[in-house]
């Protein structure tokens, strides 16, 4: 702290700067350690239920409880647009089915839509990490640098360049190094965290489209 009080304005600012993205990250990863954690969790619990269940409806009655799982957010755009096409509703797995409205494509077209939507709300909030993760360095670089050149303006005032002299100033341009790297390395292992995170639930999402389509088809074929 006497380091940081005894540094130059710019120095200052740097550091508030880097620590304005310290903080805003590790909101950022609280957050979205817990909206993923949750979309994991709610997706195992509604396949279990999905699988479980013959009947549609049945399902659709449930889904408020897994409302944090992107898979049910594919069910339910799915459901509503089997809905519209069916002759007695999206009431039960085999039930009839007007295939002159092209259904599979409509549903398909629907449940991308949702996976799109879903992958764009998993996302949100992420390139702040990656735009920490990648500027905090060169952000202390440049305090660094600028501190620094403060302190062989120094040197160069007082006509002396002894340790004593040197390494104070030295040592609070480096301050804003160090916070750069506190900054940059949490966002990065979290950034790259949750990406992988994301890219599971996202292929969760696709084998949930391609096996409620093949449901739906099978419905088509046996009717």
């Amino acid at each position: 702290m006497e380091f940081i009080l005894s540094a130059g304005i710019v120095v200052k600012l740097v550091l508030l700067l880097l620590l304005f993205f310290s903080i805003v990250s590790w909101a950022i990863i609280l957050f979205k350690f817990f909206q993923v954690h949750r979309a994991n969790i709610e997706s195992e619990r509604f396949l279990d239920l999905f699988w479980k269940s013959s009947r549609f409806d049945t399902i659709a009655s449930q889904t408020d409880r897994f409302s944090n799982s992107p898979l049910t957010v594919l069910f339910n755009e799915g459901y509503a647009e089997l809905d519209k096409v069916s002759d007695n509703g999206a009431k039960k797995i085999g039930g009839a089915i007007n295939t002159d409205l092209g259904v599979i494509e409509n549903v398909s077209r629907a449940m991308r839509r949702a996976t799109n939507s879903e992958l764009t709300r998993l996302e949100k909030y992420l390139t702040f990490l990656a735009t920490t993760g990648s500027t905090s360095p060169f952000i202390g670089l440049f305090g660094t640098v600028w501190g620094i050149m403060t302190a062989f303006v120094g040197i160069g005032r007082t006509g002396s360049a002894s340790l004593a002299v040197v390494a104070p100033g030295i040592a609070e341009a480096l301050i804003a190094t160090a916070i750069g790297l506190v900054a940059a390395i949490p966002a990065v292992m979290a950034y790259n965290h949750f990406q992988h995170k994301i890219r599971v639930l996202t292929n969760d999402m696709d084998s949930f489209s391609t096996e409620f389509l093949n449901i739906v088809q099978r419905n088509i074929a046996g009717k």
